[in-house]
C-alpha cells in the first residue's frame, strides 16, 4: 500500500495518456470489427433464439461507438473529465452489445479490460470542461478520418480474400455480412462528418462580460486608481469588452477577452506587484479546466520571467516607443522640422488644453463630430479590445486633451494616467477636417510638455507592430514572416510609417511580446487579436469610404 501510494502521483500523470491508448484500442478494434465478415457457425447459433434487427443494430452502433471512442481519446489526452464519463459509459454500451455480433467474447472481454484500465484513473482528470469545450483540431480529425479508412480497407481485404465454399447458406451469411460491414462503415462515417460539421459551428462557453453596471466594473476603477503596477492601455479595462479575474485580497485583477477557445488576456495582472503569479496560475488553471487557449498579449520584457513560469513560448510582436520627458527638448537640428510644424500651428491660432473627465462630458457632441469625421476617412471602423472606440461612456472615463483653433475644437486625444505617474499615454486621437496641417505634432509636444508638469516620467507613444523582428537564417519562422510584412505590407498597414513618425520623437523602444502554452498557438492567438480589435471579419475588411474629387 505504501508502494502505491508513492508511486500514485506517476501513475496519475501517465494516466490521461493510458486512458487515451485504451480508448483508441478499443475505437479501432469496433471499426474493424465492424467492416469485417462474422464468424459463420456463431452467426447461425445466434439467429435461433435473437431477432435479426437486434443483430443488425447491434453491428451498426457497435462501428459508431467505435469512432465515438477514437474522438474521446482526444478528449482524454487533453484529460476532460467529461471525456472520462463519456468513455466509461461507451465501453459498457459496445460490451453489453458484442454478445450480439456473433457471440464475439474476445471483443468483450477486451472492452472489459479497457474498462478495468480506465475506470480507476478519474483523478488524472481534472479538467471540468464539457465536452463540448473538447478542442478538435483538423489534424485529429484527419487522424481519425484515417483509422476509419484503415478500417475500411480491411474489410474490403478481408471480402475480397474470404473463400465461403458452395454451401448457399454460408454465401448468404456472406452477402450479408458485406451489406452489414457497409453499412457499419457508412454510419460510421456519417457520424464523423456530422461531429466535424458541428465543432465547425459550436462555440465554448465564456465567462461573462463585465460592463460598466456590474459592481466588478467599480472594483476595476478602484484598482485602477490606485495600482502599484500598471501599464497605460491597462485602462483599456474601462472598455467593457473584457473578462476579469480578481485576487482573493481584490487589489489586483487581470483583464483578458474571449473569442473561440483563446483567452487572451492584455498585458498582465494590475494591482499589486506581489499578487501578480499567483493570478497569472489562476487564468491559466481556470483556461485549461475550460479546455480553452491561454495566452498574454503585449507584454514587455519585465513580464517574461512569469511567462517562462508558466511554461509559455513566446514571440515578439513588435516594439513600443517611451519618451522620457525629463530630456525632451525641442532644440536641435533633429527636432527642426518638429519645431516648425509646433510653431506654425501655434501662430496659425490653435490652443492646448487638458480637460478633466466631468468636463469632457460638456464637450462630448463636438468630440464626437471630431470623430465621426476622422473615421469617415479610415478603414476598419471603431476598434475595441487592444484599442479604445468611441463611446460616450468610455471617453468620459478620462482626461481629454483638445486642440482648439478660434475656440472651435478640432481635434482631441483622449489620456491614459497611471496611478504612480511612471508613464502616461492616449488612446483615441482624432482629428476634423478643418484641423490645421501638422496638429497631430502640435499636439503631442503640447502633450509632453504637460506631461512634464504633471509629474509623468515617460510618455508611451504605444506599438509599432512588427517592428524589430529578424530576417536571419536561424531566426524563428514567425520572425522572419513578421518582417516580410513588415518590409512590405503596407497595403496592409502602415507598418514602416507608425515606425518613422515616432522616431521623430526619439523614444526608447522596447520589445513586445505574445506567450501561449505552444508555439503552434501563436498565430491562431494573433488572428483572434485581429479579429477582438477590430469586431470581427466584417470590421477586419471594412474600408474607407473615398473621399470626393475637389471642385474646380
Amino acid at each position: 500500500m505504501q508502494l502505491f501510494r508513492e508511486l500514485r502521483p506517476a501513475l496519475l500523470g501517465v494516466g490521461p495518456t493510458v486512458g487515451a491508448i485504451a480508448a483508441l484500442t478499443a475505437g479501432v478494434m469496433l471499426l474493424a470489427s465492424g467492416a469485417t465478415p462474422s464468424d459463420p457457425s456463431r452467426f447461425l447459433h445466434l439467429l435461433r433464439f435473437t431477432p435479426q434487427i437486434l443483430i443488425e443494430a447491434s453491428h451498426f452502433l457497435s462501428s459508431i461507438l467505435g469512432i465515438v471512442l477514437v474522438l474521446l481519446a482526444f478528449g482524454l489526452r487533453a484529460r476532460l473529465d467529461a471525456a472520462w464519463t463519456a468513455t466509461l459509459v461507451t465501453l459498457v454500451l459496445a460490451t453489453l452489445l458484442a454478445p450480439f455480433k456473433g457471440f464475439n467474447w474476445e471483443e468483450a472481454a477486451v472492452l472489459i479490460v479497457c474498462i478495468l484500465v480506465v475506470s480507476p484513473l478519474h483523478p488524472a482528470f481534472p479538467r471540468q470542461a464539457r465536452l463540448s469545450r473538447m478542442e478538435i483540431t483538423p489534424g485529429w480529425l484527419l487522424s481519425a478520418a484515417a483509422v476509419l479508412v484503415g478500417a475500411g480497407m480491411l474489410g474490403w481485404w478481408s471480402f475480397a480474400n474470404a473463400d465461403y465454399g458452395d454451401v448457399p447458406v454460408w454465401r448468404l451469411v456472406a452477402d450479408q455480412d458485406v451489406e452489414r460491414a457497409i453499412r457499419s462503415s457508412l454510419g460510421a462515417a456519417m457520424a464523423l462528418l456530422l461531429f466535424g460539421l458541428w465543432r465547425m459551428f459550436v462555440m465554448p462557453a465564456k465567462p461573462q462580460v463585465a460592463d460598466d453596471h456590474d459592481p466588478d466594473f467599480q472594483r476595476v476603477r478602484a484598482i485602477l486608481a490606485k495600482a502599484e503596477w500598471s501599464q497605460p492601455d491597462s485602462n483599456l479595462a474601462l472598455l467593457g469588452d473584457k473578462r476579469f479575474l480578481f485576487s482573493p485580497s481584490g487589489e489586483t485583477f487581470l483583464m483578458f477577452g474571449v473569442r473561440g477557445r483563446s483567452w487572451i488576456a492584455m498585458d498582465g495582472p494590475v494591482g499589486n506587484p506581489n499578487e501578480r503569479m499567483e493570478l497569472l496560475w489562476r487564468f491559466r488553471e481556470l483556461a485549461d479546466a475550460r479546455a480553452a487557449r491561454p495566452a498574454l498579449y503585449g507584454i514587455g520584457p519585465e513580464d517574461l520571467p512569469d511567462a517562462v513560469e508558466l511554461g509559455f513560448s513566446i514571440q515578439k510582436i513588435g516594439e513600443a516607443a517611451a519618451v522620457p520627458l525629463e530630456s525632451f527638448s525641442l532644440a536641435g537640428r533633429r527636432r527642426e522640422v518638429l519645431r516648425r510644424n509646433w510653431r506654425k500651428a501655434g501662430e496659425g491660432g490653435a490652443s492646448f488644453e487638458v480637460l478633466a473627465p466631468e468636463r469632457t462630458l460638456e464637450v462630448m457632441d463636438e468630440l464626437k463630430a471630431i470623430s465621426d469625421e476622422w473615421l469617415g476617412h479610415h478603414s476598419g471602423g471603431e476598434k475595441a479590445f487592444s484599442l479604445g472606440g468611441f463611446i460616450p461612456r468610455y471617453v468620459g472615463e478620462f482626461p481629454v486633451a483638445v486642440v482648439r483653433v478660434d475656440g472651435r475644437i478640432v481635434a482631441f486625444a483622449t489620456l491614459w494616467p497611471t496611478a504612480t505617474r511612471k508613464s502616461f499615454s492616449m488612446d483615441l486621437m482624432r482629428y476634423g477636417d478643418g484641423a490645421p496641417k501638422n496638429v497631430m505634432d502640435y499636439l503631442f509636444v503640447e502633450l509632453l510638455e504637460w506631461g512634464r508638469e504633471q509629474g509623468y516620467a515617460a510618455f508611451d507613444f504605444g506599438a509599432a507592430p512588427l517592428a524589430g523582428l529578424e530576417d536571419r537564417p536561424l531566426a524563428p519562422i514567425m520572425s522572419r514572416v513578421g518582417r516580410l510584412l513588415f518590409e512590405r505590407g503596407e497595403e496592409i498597414y502602415n507598418f514602416r510609417g507608425v515606425r518613422r513618425y515616432k522616431d521623430k520623437y526619439d523614444p526608447l523602444w522596447q520589445p513586445r511580446y505574445v506567450a501561449a502554452p505552444h508555439k503552434w498557438q501563436i498565430p491562431m492567438i494573433l488572428a483572434d487579436v485581429g479579429l477582438l480589435s477590430s469586431g470581427g471579419v466584417a470590421g477586419l475588411t471594412r474600408r474607407a469610404p473615398k473621399r470626393p474629387a475637389a471642385e474646380d
